[in-house]
């Protein structure tokens, strides 16, 4: 949250809403700090997943938010033209 300020890219931010790892209230919290700063940012939170949820070699896998979350992705990086 302190490096909000300084935040030069876009920040796109998807996470399981179930991760003990990075509470949904500490995902608020930057989420905030970027909009307090003016700086472009989009999260998305999956409600029941856990950390991990896009990695289908782990028992976290959680195929719909891994779907629709590379669906996001793909559309932030053309978006921002990291992808054409």
């Amino acid at each position: 949250m302190q490096l909000a300020p300084e935040m030069k890219a876009p920040v796109l931010g998807l996470y399981g809403g179930a991760d003990t790892g990075i509470p949904v209230a500490q995902v608020e919290q930057l989420k905030a700090a970027l909009e307090r700063n003016k700086k472009t940012a989009e999260f998305k939170i999956y409600p029941e997943a856990p950390h991990g949820f896009y990695a289908d070699y782990r028992g976290s896998y959680r195929k719909d938010a891994a779907e629709d979350a590379w669906k996001k992705a793909q559309t932030w990086f053309k978006k921002y033209g990291v992808l054409s």
